[in-house]
């Protein structure tokens, strides 16, 4: 079984308290899961109003379908975010 990790680091640069994040992160959690069936949290900077870090979580029985699960997930963000994304790290465990 394999997990993988997508963290994606987010700056909302026109936000001015907690519930306009709230918002803006609703919208980005509720698309991709959605989308992808992946699990979606926010899991840093949860009192920073205009930063957020979230964790896109994947499992799979094998790596390649979850490596194809998490790049479309990354390229879905990079396609309607770019504005916030300040970076991405991914990371692939083997449980």
């Amino acid at each position: 079984m394999f997990l993988g990790v997508l963290k994606l680091d987010l700056f909302f640069p026109e936000n001015h308290s907690l519930k306009e994040k709230r918002y803006y992160l609703r919208s980005i959690k509720d698309r991709v899961k959605s989308s992808f069936n992946v699990s979606v949290a926010e899991v840093d900077y949860h009192d920073l109003w205009q930063r957020s870090q979230l964790a896109i979580v994947c499992v799979g029985a094998e790596k390649s379908l979850v490596e194809e699960t998490l790049s479309k997930v990354r390229n879905f963000l990079d396609k309607n975010y770019p504005e916030f994304i300040l970076g991405i790290d991914l990371e692939y465990i083997k449980v």
